[in-house]
């Protein structure tokens, strides 16, 4: 530890000083960070802020994930999960799909359902609000976490709606918390390049926060390792800092690795680990507000999301149960993203860190 603090700068030094007094660092403390500062000292960092909020807990819920269809009116150049109508690999589930894999999972104890899907000309608002119902109906104690700020613009503009409107029809039939995806980066030059049809920052931001003034609260995310630069890292994360200071209603920040697998982005290479954990730490250093950092494992692997947790994670989201396809799809180690709770428990342990069972709102759940 010593000879970490001599190797430090006056601005290192500085950047130390406003973590031990509980201040946000500024934009160009998070820029110097990434792009000058070494790792141990970042992973330092970001410790001492978890283990001041968390101690040694590591948090995990007994979830799945269902992906209605991978139809999309999008085209994003990033992604590997859109396939055309009749393609082999497309598939569109129905309500009764969907009860009959929770039926499945029923010995689980399942406290969260995940649903998402593509931009589907077909399924509106009004098939979800059916499924909620009888979802809520069926499984009353399940938590249905759903939709990106994408899903919900593209419901209101296809129903006649407004933003409010649509959330509101969604929320009264049992949808509870916004997923935090669609954000990529929250600079439009950059969406126009790989994804042009989808929304635009700002709105993306308007719906999370029309969301969380309803009482709905959500993650949110940052697809990295593209054509971004760090600054353009530290910029996105600012935009969701600042909404975080007005709404309070982000529960966790998730970074998404991007994968080059089965896309149209011609990127042949991906960041590496160490930048990856680099990228965790400033998260939890620059995110001072946002009170959960989530290693998404069946992105990075299940055994680098729990070495995440030494480095300013302390979320590895669920059990999953085999049910999610967007990142096997992409060339994701993890082609089989299951786990039981009692593996994930006993790998947290492993790794030196306390497991804990949460709900989906960060409730412990005993």
């Amino acid at each position: 530890m010593n000879n970490l603090f001599s190797q430090l700068n006056k601005t290192e030094l500085q950047i130390y000083d406003k973590i031990q007094a509980k201040q946000a660092i500024s934009i160009d403390d998070g820029i110097y960070l990434a792009k000058n500062s070494s790792l141990a000292f970042c992973a330092f960092l970001a410790n001492s802020i978890r283990e001041r909020l968390y101690a040694k807990k590591a948090f995990l819920n007994v979830n799945t994930h269902i992906e209605i269809s991978n139809r999309c009116v999008n085209k994003c150049k990033f992604c590997s999960f859109y396939r055309k109508k009749g393609d082999p690999d497309c598939w569109d589930l129905e309500i009764d799909d969907v009860l009959r894999f929770l039926e499945s999972k029923s010995e689980e104890n399942l406290t969260e359902v995940h649903l998402t899907g593509g931009l589907h000309t077909e399924k509106t608002s009004q098939f979800y609000c059916d499924l909620f119902t009888e979802i809520k109906k069926q499984f009353p104690q399940i938590h249905i976490k759903a939709f990106t700020a994408v899903e919900i613009e593209y419901f209101a503009k296809s129903d006649g709606l407004t933003t409010e409107e649509a959330i509101s029809k969604l929320k009264t039939h049992g949808l509870n918390s916004l997923a935090g995806g669609g954000a990529e980066i929250l600079d439009d030059k950059i969406r126009r390049k790989i994804c042009p049809e989808k929304t635009n920052s700002e709105t993306w931001l308007k719906v999370h926060k029309i969301a969380h003034q309803t009482g709905l609260s959500s993650n949110c995310t940052m697809l990295y390792g593209h054509i971004e630069s760090v600054e353009d890292r530290i910029y996105h994360m600012a935009k969701l800092r600042e909404l975080q200071e007005e709404t309070n209603g982000f529960n966790c920040f998730i970074q998404l690795k991007y994968k080059t697998y089965g896309n149209r982005l011609n990127i042949h290479t991906e960041i590496n680990l160490p930048e990856e954990l680099k990228t965790y730490a400033i998260a939890r250093i620059f995110l001072h507000n946002i009170p959960h950092i989530k290693a998404y494992w069946p992105m990075t692997g299940i055994e680098n999301a729990a070495l995440a947790m030494s480095y300013g994670a302390d979320d590895m989201d669920g059990t999953i149960s085999d049910s999610t396809k967007i990142y096997s799809m992409a060339g994701s180690i993890e082609q089989k993203p299951q786990i039981s709770k009692a593996e994930m428990e006993e790998l947290i342990s492993l790794h030196g860190f306390v497991p804990v069972e949460r709900d989906s709102l960060y409730y412990e759940v005993h």
